[in-house]
């Protein structure tokens, strides 16, 4: 979406030595919404301007009117969020500050010594970190291994289970590439088993249809700041009837204030700490203006961008396409480099000469790129949302095409 402010653009001319100078166009393109979205729907200001004009207490902390206030905006985006994952119980919701704060909860919650994991190749640090810390304390990991074209091996996957495996987990999308996972299948071979199916929905969550009644996955971590294209800091785990996990932290929650020990219920037990009350608010204003949208909607809207970016991006020589082509099988990201240029470089180039703000090098997936051959590399990543034009996306091609012509 263009800016409103008025800037210098230095733009290429691959024809010409001189660089030519435009002033007064209006140029920026934003096309890394994989890392948080931009713009923000104008009902994410407006409640939080109005929770932090009108409700500033302090929610579940005292039973004056300002704190009910709060609470009541609180437990209204647990609703929301309930609804929108297929939750009967709002209370399953447990917010958290964001994804990675979530899959720890989760991982550190379920798992113990002497358990066993599995996970994909595909993982987010927010993953594999936390498994690596695991693993010194007895966990011990099983990764399903992969490959372009064919990201999760499931006759690998079926030969990884034992007896004391405890959890699977795995990314929905790759935030690298996009490429989505078949995580019913995943799922119900994990039930198969017995063991608990804990799913990172940090590129689908608002962009798919995410129904726990009809999914085989125990707990959902999401992000408030990417597809639900709400506030950053906020996030959460939506966690299925009879999962039980132990708290990552323990201290107040406004609740059995009596007691030394932690509430055994939820979403107080796995809450400790005052919340973010005002991104919570931001967060409920998002998910009820995509409501009002219609996730559908808007995932055939970015559908339709994507589409136009491979088929842009494939007609420009040098140019290297890495996940799904078809873009049904992948989330609103495409990734890409120019021969052999250093993503990090291209990018650069991009957002200096051409006001395109896009995401480049390692996104915090090494095992990702292991796996694509990349680590040197990288990638540079464009991931629109629905309010991208397809102008802006016509625009990003030429701008790619254009470098393609002048550094080959």
């Amino acid at each position: 979406m263009a800016s409103i402010c008025f800037i210098w653009v230095f733009k290429i001319n691959p024809l010409v030595s001189e660089l030519k100078i435009e002033i007064g166009r209006c140029v920026m393109i934003y096309l890394d919404n994989a890392a948080t979205t931009w713009p923000k729907p104008p009902e994410v200001v407006q409640a939080m301007n109005n929770f932090m004009i009108h409700n500033g207490g302090n929610p579940g902390r005292g039973t004056h009117a300002a704190s009910i206030q709060a609470a009541h905006v609180i437990f209204d985006t647990r609703v929301e969020l309930a609804e929108l994952f297929g939750l009967k119980d709002p209370s399953r919701i447990v917010f958290t500050n964001n994804t990675t704060y979530a899959l720890n909860q989760a991982l550190f919650g379920l798992l113990n010594p002497g358990d066993h994991v599995i996970t994909s190749s595909l993982e987010h640090n927010a993953v594999a970190r936390p498994l690596k810390a695991l693993a010194k304390y007895g966990v011990s990991v099983t990764e399903v291994s992969g490959e372009p074209g064919d990201e999760f091996n499931l006759e690998e996957y079926r030969q990884s289970f034992q007896e004391n495996t405890k959890c699977v987990v795995t990314l929905h999308a790759s935030n690298v590439t996009g490429t989505i996972l078949p995580i019913e299948e995943i799922g119900n071979i994990a039930w198969e088993h017995g063991v608990k199916y804990l799913v990172d929905v940090a590129q689908t969550a608002g962009v798919f249809d995410l129904d726990l009644k009809n999914l085989p996955v125990d707990i959902l971590t999401f992000p408030g700041h990417k597809g639900l294209l709400g506030p950053q800091g906020t996030g959460g785990l939506a966690i299925r009837k009879g999962v039980q996990l132990k708290p990552l932290i323990y201290g107040g929650t406004g609740s059995l204030s009596e007691s030394e020990d932690q509430p055994d219920f939820l979403p107080d037990q796995l809450e400790s700490g005052t919340l973010n009350g005002v991104g919570i608010a931001g967060l409920g204003g998002s998910v009820r203006y995509l409501r009002s949208v219609g996730i559908d909607e808007r995932r055939e809207s970015e559908l339709e961008l994507c589409r136009q970016l491979i088929d842009g991006l494939c007609g420009i020589k040098g140019v290297k396409i890495y996940g799904e082509k078809n873009v049904l099988k992948r989330a609103p990201i495409v990734s890409f480099n120019i021969g052999s240029l250093d993503s990090m470089f291209v990018a650069d180039r991009l957002d200096q000469y051409y006001g395109i703000r896009c995401r480049a090098g390692m996104h915090c997936a090494p095992h990702a790129h292991r796996m694509l051959g990349t680590m040197d590399q990288g990638v540079i990543r464009f991931s629109p949302s629905h309010y991208t034009k397809s102008t802006e996306i016509a625009d990003a091609i030429y701008a790619v095409s254009q470098l393609a012509k002048e550094l080959l």
